[in-house]
C-alpha cells in the first residue's frame, strides 16, 4: 500500500506486537492488516493524532494547509473586518441606530458561527470536508451579494449575520480539522499557519473594503469584494483533503465528550476567554474615532490588530510543537485580557492604541491559533471534526 493511501491513524506493524494484536478486539487479527480507522486502543496505549509517529504526507498535506489558509482569509478575515462595516453603517445606512444596535449584526455572525460548529464538526467525520466546503461557499456568495443590496436594519440581520455565519462555519470547521489529520507531531505549527490567513485576511479586508466603498460605493464594494472571496473559496475547497477514513455516524452532540475531564476542562475555560475576546475587533474602529483619529487612519488600527495576529498565529503555534500546547494556551489567554486592562484602557493617543491594537492581535491570535491543536491533542482522529465544532458550539453562549 502506498504511503499517501495509509490511515495516519494506522502504527506500521512493528507498532503493536502480535499479542496485543490478537487481543485488541479493534484490530484486526493479521498482523499485516489495518487496524480499525475509528479507534486503535491497545490495553496499554491510547494513541491519538498528535501522536509522534505519523509526519505530514507530502504534497497533499501542502495543498490542504494552503487550502485552509486560503479559507480563513476569505471568510473568518471579512469576519475580522466586521468593524470596517460596523464603523460604515454608523455613519450611513444604519447611521439612525445606536452602536450597540448595529454591532449586533456582527454578534450574530459570530454566534451562528460558533454554534453551528457541532453540526457541521459531525458531518465532517462522517462525509469528508469537499460537500460541506461547497455548501458553505454557495452560502458565503449568497450572503454577499444579499448584504450588498440591504436597505433596512433586519435585512442586515439575516444576510449578514445569519447566512454569513452559515457559510463561514462551513467552510471554517471542514478546513481545518482536513488539517488535523494529515499532520501529528507539527499540528500545531500547520493549524498556526493556516489559521494566520484569518488574521492576514484581517489586515487586507479593512483597507481594501474602505477603499472600495470611498470609490464605487457600498453595494459594488461588498460585491466586488464577494467575487474575489468566492473564487478563493473555491480554491481553497478544491485544494483541501482529509485522511480520516471514520464513515459511521456519531451523536450530533456526544454526552460522552462532555464528561471527558481533559475537554470539559478546556472548553470551561474557552468559555471565559470567549466572553470578550472580539470585542476589542468590533469596537478599536469606533475608539479610534472618539479619539478624534482622521477617518482614513481609523481602520489602519483594525489592520494592525489583524496584523499582529499574524505572527500570533503561527509563531507560538511552532513553538507549543516543543513545550506543550496547554503550555502556552493559557498564558496566551490572560495576556490578551491583561493587555485589554492595562494597554486599551488607557491609549488615548494613536501611538498608544496601535501598540494596543498590535499586542492584542498576537496574544488573541495565539489563544485561537492553539485551542484547535489542544483539542486535536486529546481526540481520536474520528473524532476530530465533531470535538473541534463541539468546543465552538459550547463557548457560542458566552
Amino acid at each position: 500500500m502506498a504511503d499517501d493511501e495509509k490511515h495516519p491513524c494506522n502504527p506500521p506493524p512493528a507498532y503493536l506486537s502480535f499479542e496485543e494484536v490478537s487481543m485488541d478486539p479493534h484490530v484486526s487479527s493479521d498482523p499485516f492488516g489495518s487496524a480499525n480507522p475509528s479507534s486503535i486502543e491497545t490495553g496499554r496505549t491510547h494513541h491519538t493524532l498528535c501522536d509522534d509517529t505519523y509526519p505530514g504526507r507530502g504534497l497533499k498535506s501542502c495543498l490542504t494547509v494552503f487550502g485552509a489558509f486560503l479559507s480563513l482569509f476569505f471568510t473568518f478575515g471579512q469576519m475580522n473586518a466586521f468593524g470596517t462595516f460596523q464603523a460604515w453603517y454608523a455613519t450611513h445606512q444604519l447611521q439612525h441606530l445606536p452602536p450597540s444596535t448595529i454591532s449586533w449584526i456582527g454578534s450574530l455572525q459570530l454566534w451562528i458561527f460558533f454554534f453551528s460548529g457541532a453540526c457541521i464538526g459531525r458531518m465532517f467525520d462522517a462525509y469528508g470536508p469537499t460537500g460541506l466546503m461547497t455548501v458553505g461557499t454557495l452560502c458565503y456568495l449568497a450572503s454577499i451579494m444579499f448584504t450588498s443590496v440591504c436597505k433596512e436594519y433586519y435585512q442586515y440581520i439575516l444576510a449578514q449575520g445569519v447566512l454569513f455565519g452559515l457559510g463561514v462555519g462551513l467552510l471554517f470547521y471542514p478546513s481545518l480539522a482536513s488539517v488535523s489529520t494529515h499532520f501529528s507531531k507539527y499540528c500545531a505549527t500547520a493549524l498556526g499557519i493556516a489559521a494566520a490567513g484569518s488574521s492576514l485576511g484581517g489586515v487586507v479586508y479593512p483597507i481594501m473594503l474602505q477603499h472600495l466603498f470611498e470609490t464605487v460605493g457600498f453595494g459594488w464594494g461588498v460585491r466586488i469584494s464577494g467575487l474575489i472571496s468566492g473564487v478563493g473559496c473555491a480554491l481553497a475547497t478544491l485544494m483541501t483533503t482529509s485522511l480520516s477514513a471514520q464513515k459511521k455516524p456519531a451523536p450530533y452532540f456526544d454526552l460522552k465528550t462532555i464528561a471527558d475531564v481533559p475537554f470539559a476542562l478546556l472548553a470551561a475555560g474557552s468559555c471565559f476567554v470567549a466572553l470578550g475576546l472580539f470585542i476589542p475587533f468590533f469596537y478599536v474602529v469606533e475608539h479610534a474615532r472618539h479619539l478624534g483619529v482622521s477617518e482614513h487612519m481609523c481602520f489602519y488600527v483594525l489592520a494592525v490588530m489583524n496584523a499582529g495576529g499574524v505572527l500570533g498565529r503561527i509563531a507560538p503555534a511552532y513553538l507549543s510543537d516543543s513545550i506543550g500546547r496547554y503550555n502556552l494556551l493559557t498564558p496566551a489567554a490572560f495576556l490578551s485580557g491583561l493587555a485589554c486592562l492595562t494597554l486599551w484602557l488607557n491609549a488615548h493617543t494613536l501611538a498608544t492604541l496601535m501598540a494596543f491594537s498590535a499586542v492584542y492581535g498576537f496574544f488573541s491570535g495565539a489563544f485561537i491559533s492553539l485551542v484547535n491543536p489542544c483539542v486535536v491533542q486529546i481526540s481520536e482522529i474520528g473524532q476530530i471534526g465533531a470535538r473541534i465544532g463541539m468546543l465552538y458550539s459550547i463557548i457560542s453562549f458566552p
